[in-house]
């Protein structure tokens, strides 16, 4: 299978590279120009990678066709290209719904998906609306695949996706308020990874028993976890966050 990604960004090197680490067998991969360092840098990698002439070839030589592009860039193009009927496409635009894609690409054989970086390392979950199964045997080799049949219920996860950069810039405070204290970069940062990472970890494996346990467990009265956290509560810190996903929710919903 030959497969085409429009667009040459973050998350299409991210997918490739899991590509790569994963047992996934493809024939060839089609990107497109857009993003030059990024399309030389994959195709100097790996050697069935191949930057194709335009968007256009992408599509005629790919069976999967991926769109990797940004809304504003989506509504300028897609509706000058010809997708044919044949072609299965997977849209990773977070704010153009399945009624305006099918209307854009001419093209109705077409899923919403929300891969995220982490897809590099064969980790993370990716949501895919509604069911595929081409799709889903794609993404089943690079993370937990979680199918939605209602679009509606699949922004949601949109916008508890858009973390992710407020997630890292709670580890980077983290690590600078340590080297602030005087210690090393290198060491903050390697402390503060591995804490994330032991975290996430637990949270996985005890995902059952609901994380409201794991809030109360990781407490002890007045102790040191009860008292950042009362401090952020008081700062209406978690209502800012729930409300920041609301905003998300509504931007996406449109």
């Amino acid at each position: 299978m030959n497969i085409g990604f429009i667009g040459t960004g973050k998350i299409t090197s991210s997918i490739i590279y899991g590509i790569f680490n994963s047992k996934l067998k493809t024939s060839k991969i089609y990107i497109s120009p857009r993003n030059r360092g990024i399309a030389k840098g994959l195709s100097k990698k790996f050697r069935n990678v191949k930057i194709a002439k335009n968007n256009q070839e992408v599509i005629n030589a790919s069976n999967l066709i991926f769109l990797a592009i940004t809304p504003a860039v989506g509504l300028k193009i897609l509706d000058k290209l010809k997708f044919p009927s044949n072609k299965k496409i997977v849209s990773f635009i977070s704010t153009i719904n399945l009624a305006n894609l099918k209307k854009l690409t001419n093209n109705k054989n077409i899923s919403r998906a929300i891969p995220l970086p982490p897809i590099e390392i064969k980790k993370g979950p990716i949501v895919i609306c509604p069911p595929n199964k081409t799709a889903k045997n794609f993404f089943n080799h690079l993370g937990e695949v979680i199918e939605i049949r209602n679009e509606k219920l699949s922004y949601k996860f949109w916008s508890t996706g858009s973390i992710m950069a407020a997630y890292y810039e709670i580890l980077n405070t983290s690590s600078n308020w340590l080297v602030k204290k005087g210690i090393k970069k290198n060491i903050a940062q390697n402390y503060i990874a591995e804490l994330f990472l032991s975290l996430s970890q637990d949270a996985v494996n005890k995902r059952s028993q609901g994380f409201e346990k794991l809030v109360a467990d990781s407490q002890t009265p007045k102790g040191l976890n009860m008292q950042v956290l009362q401090e952020l509560k008081k700062a209406k810190f978690f209502e800012k966050f729930t409300k920041a996903l609301d905003n998300i929710n509504k931007r996406v919903s449109k």
